[in-house]
């Protein structure tokens, strides 16, 4: 039933909810694209987890490594110790195998959002999921891991994004996160109003979205370097405390700016095909854009993450970072 889920909700064939047993616990299908996993024993030292992926729906590989775990669960490979909510986010995008339909689902994740559309509709659908979810669970610590794969390559394939919010991330979750052969962490800067940062921002969450390699379609991807976030999922499942390296083996960063796209005529002045945090010396013009004019590198070097001139007006068409020094990590 639980692999049945993921390819059911991406067919159309989920609507009345659906319960039924599972290894340690119960599940529940509460609608297109939202499992519940409940278990039987109450122990509130477990966490309340919230795995999401198919934000985008061109970023099949975290797909796939849920489906995997969610097999194991229910093969009585794994046995549920955890409540945790699963949510397919960007359903019609995953099936299209575009990035969106009609607007970034992940720009949306806030209370006062007033647009309206097929993604503002589903945007609101998340967030009451995870409000209700965390409600119903009260006294466990919060965690929300949001799944991802990036457009391009990067110099660090694997790489965690941390929300900007009031809640610090306890060195437990660099540990995680080390132990999963995370290789690089990136700090924000201010809000972001992504699903990850929903989670951080408003419930105190210990939050991040994931980047687990480049988006491919179904079927092209290599899950083997993926293994080790596997593990980390399994445990969270069955609340046990997962693989922990040390954080040291990570390489931190923070942005330094921000390059939005202001005007039609807009264009990133390096190859479209530029990996992740690529470096940039003092003196490179970086953007060109007729509103808001050209940007050049300062007096310090620059790396560029997440670059994409392709995005709709008004919208970060590039991350700008530096290092962090070891000891502020």
């Amino acid at each position: 039933m639980l692999a049945d889920w993921l390819e059911r909700s991406l067919d159309g064939s989920v609507s009345a909810p659906v319960q039924g047993d599972i290894p340690g616990g119960r599940f529940r299908v509460l609608g297109p694209g939202l499992l519940e996993l409940t278990p039987t024993a109450d122990e509130t030292r477990t966490p309340a987890v919230v795995l999401s992926a198919g934000i985008h729906g061109n970023e099949t590989a975290p797909i796939e490594l849920l489906g995997a775990s969610l097999a194991r669960l229910e093969a009585g490979l794994l046995r549920l110790g955890s409540p945790v909510l699963v949510i397919l986010g960007n359903l019609e995008a995953i099936r299209a195998g575009t990035r969106f339909v009609n607007t970034n689902l992940n720009r949306l994740f806030r209370r006062d959002l007033a647009e309206d559309g097929m993604e503002p509709d589903r945007a609101r659908q998340l967030m009451e999921a995870v409000d209700t979810f965390y409600v119903r669970h009260p006294g466990r610590t919060r965690l929300h891991y949001d799944l991802h794969t990036a457009i391009r390559d990067s110099q660090y394939p694997r790489f965690a994004v941390e929300p900007f919010a009031d809640a610090v991330t306890t060195p437990e979750q660099w540990q995680w996160l080390a132990g999963a052969d995370i290789q690089a962490v990136l700090h924000q800067h201010d809000h972001s109003w992504t699903f990850s940062h929903y989670g951080k921002h408003y419930h105190g969450a210990q939050a991040f979205t994931l980047e687990l390699g480049r988006a491919l379609p179904f079927g092209a991807n290599d899950l083997a370097p993926l293994a080790p976030m596997g593990q980390l999922l399994d445990a969270l499942l069955e609340g046990r405390e997962p693989a922990s390296a040390s954080p040291s083996r990570m390489a931190f960063f923070r942005v330094e700016h921000e390059l939005f796209r202001h005007a039609e005529a807009f264009r990133l002045c390096f190859p479209d095909d530029t990996p992740n945090f690529t470096e940039f010396a003092p003196g490179t013009r970086l953007a060109e854009d007729a509103e808001a004019g050209p940007f050049t590198v300062g007096d310090t070097p620059l790396r560029v993450v997440f670059p994409n001139a392709r995005v709709e007006l008004g919208a970060r068409a590039a991350l700008l970072v530096t290092p962090v020094p070891d000891e502020e990590t």
